[in-house]
C-alpha cells in the first residue's frame, strides 16, 4: 500500500513516521505528479491558510478534489480537516469542499489553549484514544453521508467519516497510539 502525505507545510513528517511503523510505504507529496498511483492521501495539521495557498501554488487543489470525488481515501487532521470541509465559518482560503461538514477554525482559541483529552471513538474499540488538540477546529455540522465519529464532553464534533474520507480535529500523529492511522489504512484497503 502506498500512502502519500501532503508535505507542503505542517506535521507531515510525523504522519510518515507512523505509517512506516505500520509498515506502509509513505511518500511525501509536494507536486501534483506525486499523487499518481497512491492508495490514499493524508493532509496533515499545520496552518490551513498556508496549506491551502501552497496547494493552489503547486497546482494540487484541483487534482486532490478530483481524486477525492473519484474515491481516493483521504485523511485530514486538524488543518487537513478544515481543508476537506464544504463550509468553514472563518477562512479566507476556499476549502476543497469534498466532505459535507461545516467547520469552525481555532474553536478553542490561541496556542496556549491547546489541550489533551481522552476521546471515545467507538470505531477504534472501547479503549479511549488520546486526543491532542492544538489550535483545533470543531465540526459544527455534519450532513448527508458525513457522520460524526467522536465528540468532546460538550458535544463538539471532533472526528467524522464520509465514505472514504476521514477527518479529525486532533493530531493522532502526535501520539504513540496507532489505531486512528490503522483505521484509515483499513478504509483505504476496503476493510472498513
Amino acid at each position: 500500500m502506498r500512502i502519500g502525505v501532503l508535505a507542503s507545510q505542517g506535521a507531515f513528517a510525523e504522519h510518515i513516521a507512523i505509517l512506516r511503523q505500520l509498515e506502509v510505504e509513505a511518500l511525501p507529496v509536494r507536486l501534483a505528479r506525486e499523487l499518481a498511483g497512491l492508495d490514499g492521501l493524508i493532509i496533515p495539521g499545520g496552518e490551513s491558510t498556508s496549506i491551502g495557498r501552497l496547494m493552489l501554488t503547486y497546482q494540487l487543489t484541483a487534482e486532490v478534489k478530483k481524486l477525492a470525488r473519484g474515491g481516493l481515501p483521504i485523511l485530514g487532521t486538524c488543518a487537513g480537516m478544515v481543508l476537506l470541509a464544504s463550509r468553514i465559518s472563518d477562512l479566507d482560503v476556499e476549502p476543497l469542499g469534498v466532505m459535507d461538514i461545516t467547520i469552525s477554525r481555532n474553536a478553542f482559541g490561541r496556542q496556549r489553549e491547546s489541550f489533551e483529552t481522552e476521546l471515545s471513538i467507538p470505531v477504534l474499540g472501547e479503549k479511549p484514544f488520546p486526543g491532542v488538540f492544538i489550535r483545533a477546529p470543531i465540526i459544527k455540522e455534519a450532513n448527508g453521508r458525513a457522520e460524526i465519529l467522536a465528540r468532546l464532553a460538550d458535544g463538539s464534533g471532533v472526528a467524522a467519516r464520509q465514505d472514504k474520507l476521514l477527518a479529525a480535529a486532533f493530531h493522532p500523529e502526535l501520539t504513540s497510539d496507532l489505531r486512528f492511522h490503522q483505521y484509515f489504512l483499513d478504509i483505504a484497503a476496503g476493510r472498513k
